[in-house]
């Protein structure tokens, strides 16, 4: 293992810089065909797990139709890939967020400087002034929404008037962490394409290429083989002390019904103070040890085990939401969401 644990924050390129794309070739054919054959479709949803590269593909695909707006062009008709150099202007102005062409749908910060759990209705209503107004060089205009799964009914719906009747030369990329709960009447205006989970080398290549890391780094390799086919994951892992924290809250998972009253203070501990990765870390943990839980199955006896799971679940994941929106204390999180497990597996 390397000192990396002991430094700050893993910093790594964004999905809207990234140029560069590890996996997904079937994927991005897909879209390379579409595209070129001039009957592309209007709205997308490209689903799959979280971290795998969804965004990162997304704005490659933005960047090349904003950088190529007639699909019977030889640069179009010839091209092997999606891939734009970083130099390119419309590469540099996506990365720099000032192309006139993309509108980008996420969460925002709130008065309070503290990170939206959801879309809001205010910022979704952009895409109506944005699909409204006449690009000056006759392009395209992209949305990329960065999750739909962040999306409340309200911005939902706002998003949706769009897409009912989507204006000329209009193209909206939907991210899904879940696209099969996406509301059915925006998934009936989308094509859909899911992507599967990176492999191992792939994991490692794209957090080398995103961090400058050395590909031989002991962590970077760790960071990979724990990640399950997300980079995002494996940044996480990559710094602070994310690894140790998802260590301690293993162990402790592993041990229910039992509760250890000192490692759950030592862990409440580990997630003091501010840094959101932590937060992750702890986060991403539950859910993986969760849906492991899920999709165990079992005999018959264990339906109702897993049933109290499932609604557990929905009152941790509030709980966790909570907690990250009005910055509170963490170390009560710790001991609720533990008691709540410890309860539902007995």
């Amino acid at each position: 293992m390397s000192k990396r644990g002991e430094e700050a924050q893993v910093t790594a390129r964004t999905p809207r810089e990234t140029v560069s794309l590890y996996g997904h070739q079937e994927a991005e054919a897909v879209l390379l065909d579409a595209y070129r054959g001039g009957q592309c479709p209007h709205a997308w949803l490209i689903g799959g797990p979280h971290g795998i590269g969804k965004a990162t593909l997304v704005f490659r695909f933005a960047r090349f139709v904003l950088a190529n707006p007639v699909s019977s062009a030889p640069s179009v008709q010839n091209a092997i890939s999606l891939g734009l150099d970083a130099s390119h202007p419309v590469a540099r102005h996506v990365a720099a967020g000032t192309h006139g062409g993309l509108l980008v749908l996420e969460r925002t910060l709130n008065d309070r400087g503290v990170l939206r759990t959801e879309i809001s209705v205010d910022d979704a209503r952009e895409t109506i002034s944005f699909f409204g107004s006449t690009s000056s060089d006759d392009g395209w205009r992209v949305c990329i929404v960065d999750t739909v799964d962040e999306l409340n009914a309200s911005s939902a719906n706002a998003l949706l008037k769009v897409l009912e009747e989507p204006p000329a030369r209009s193209l909206f990329l939907l991210v899904s962490h879940a696209p099969a709960r996406v509301i059915p009447t925006i998934q009936s205006r989308c094509r859909k394409l899911n992507l599967r989970a990176l492999d191992v080398n792939d994991v490692a290549r794209a957090v080398a290429d995103a961090t400058g890391t050395s590909p031989d780094d002991s962590a970077l390799a760790e960071a990979a083989d724990r990640a399950e086919g997300s980079v995002a994951r494996a940044l996480m892992l990559l710094g602070g002390e994310t690894l140790g924290l998802q260590h301690k809250t293993e162990a402790l998972l592993k041990a229910l019904p039992q509760l250890d009253p000192k490692g759950l203070h030592g862990l409440g501990d580990s997630l003091a103070g501010n840094d959101r990765a932590v937060l992750l870390a702890f986060t991403d943990t539950l859910e993986r040890w969760m849906m492991a839980q899920l999709r165990s199955g079992g005999s018959g006896r264990d339906l109702p085990r897993l049933a109290r799971l499932s609604e557990v679940w929905e009152k941790i994941s509030r709980a966790v939401r909570e907690t990250q929106e009005f910055n509170l204390e963490r170390k009560p999180l710790v001991f609720s969401v533990f008691g709540m497990l410890a309860e539902a597996m007995r």
